[in-house]
């Protein structure tokens, strides 16, 4: 599984952080950051999803307002939002 995060849709209401603690709030730019990612577009980081928090990274994912969060499955297929 694999998160992508488009840090320049974030408008920081940061609820993804009390879902997964991949993410940290970044109070200096008012958005979250998604730890442990590469940037693979403008504002747009990656990273795979360890088995153990997929659970959570969906959870972060669903809660987003903006939708700025996307999950895909190991085929490539999006699963949320």
């Amino acid at each position: 599984m694999r998160v992508e995060f488009d840090e320049d849709t974030c408008i920081g209401m940061y609820q993804c952080v009390a879902e997964w603690d991949a993410f940290e709030e970044d109070k200096s730019k008012g958005k979250a950051t998604l730890e442990g990612s590469e940037e693979v577009d403008d504002g747009v980081f990656a990273r795979d999803v360890p088995d153990d928090a997929e659970l959570d990274a969906k959870f972060a994912a669903r809660t987003c307002p903006v939708d700025a969060i996307t999950i895909y499955d190991d085929d490539g297929e999006q699963l949320i939002p």
